[in-house]
């Protein structure tokens, strides 16, 4: 759990369920419950917000990562040939160009991110990606862990903020003198 967003899971506990709201509300103020279970109710709603977010962005990596495994790929196969290839290579998002691979290139050059760019050997280039797309897939994969416990909390909160608004009505309706 490397991101911001899975290191937050970590310090959220289970949120519980309320088996018996007599129980649980003795000596205690119905606002005061009801304010914290919406502050939980909110950070949660948040998180799942941020997590939703974090996991769109892995899953768009994901294809950039497969289209250049597949590139690197086809310069390995192209390596010992004597021929040049002619690709279309993009230049930004719906922007294509026509490029010219010299025959024997062994090298290519991966953004890393942050503006940095490095050179890497085929072997190299093809080893990395292939690592990065198990990372994405893996991070994804606890996203997919994280959203799910997100949710059940989300789940069980807005369930115990109906019953304890349920029980503190009925005791209004107790503490009411009869008309």
């Amino acid at each position: 759990m490397a991101n911001a967003e899975t290191g937050k899971m970590a310090q959220l506990p289970p949120v519980q369920f309320i088996e018996d709201v007599d129980v649980y509300m003795k000596d205690k103020a119905a606002d005061l419950v009801m304010r914290e279970l919406q502050e939980k109710f909110q950070t949660f709603k948040l998180l799942e917000s941020r997590l939703l977010q974090s996991r769109a962005r892995m899953m768009g990596k994901v294809p950039h990562i497969e289209k250049a495994i597949e590139m690197v790929a086809l310069l390995l196969e192209k390596e010992t040939s004597a021929e040049q290839i002619t690709v279309d290579f993009e230049l930004s998002d719906q922007v294509y160009t026509k490029a010219t691979i010299n025959k024997g290139t062994q090298t290519v050059y991966l953004w890393l991110g942050a503006n940095v760019m490095v050179e890497y050997s085929l072997t190299e280039a093809k080893g990395l990606l292939e690592q990065n797309r198990i990372n994405a897939n893996a991070n994804i994969a606890n996203h997919e862990k994280d959203l799910n416990f997100v949710r059940d909390s989300i789940t069980t909160l807005e369930v115990s903020l109906a019953r304890v608004y349920n029980w503190d009505v009925m005791q209004r309706a107790k503490a009411k003198p009869a008309a």
